[in-house]
């Protein structure tokens, strides 16, 4: 008598976005979740390999290429220029982290020297990537 039959066998004329969304957010993640992946390969560095190592987990990276191309992040920079560079972003942020890509094939004396440089400046916290060396197989 007061009810009606009108919501329940009626045509469900609206979309439901819920599914959507959820599928947007995923690929959202997937995508904030490699893109710094794919950044740091844009920069080709052929660093030494080593046993053990761990993810560097650094604000800043200084890339040393085999041409002797020093880069902050993607900009290149003078050693001189880097100094100051560092200077004035440790003034900003005093607790930095810096992660040192070196090509494999330059001298150690040049590595030293980026190293130095950046010490210098007084960046404390400074790690050194490597990529992973295969393990061998105990028989």
């Amino acid at each position: 008598m007061g009810a009606s039959s009108e919501g329940n066998g009626g045509l469900i004329t609206g979309i439901n976005v819920t599914p959507l969304v959820d599928v947007v957010l995923v690929l959202l993640i997937i995508f904030m979740a490699t893109a710094p992946l794919i950044a740091r390969r844009a920069i080709a560095v052929n660093v030494p390999k080593a046993a053990t190592g761990e993810r560097a987990t650094a604000a800043l990276r200084v890339t040393y290429t085999a041409e002797k191309v020093v880069l902050l992040e993607k900009t290149p920079f003078a050693l001189e220029a880097l100094a100051a560079e560092l200077k004035s972003r440790l003034r900003l942020e005093p607790n930095l982290h810096l992660a040192v890509a070196a090509d494999a094939g330059l001298p150690y004396e040049s590595v030293m020297e980026l190293l130095d440089t950046i010490r210098g400046a007084g960046v404390k916290k400074v790690a050194l990537e490597v990529a992973s060396k295969p393990t061998a197989r105990v028989r």
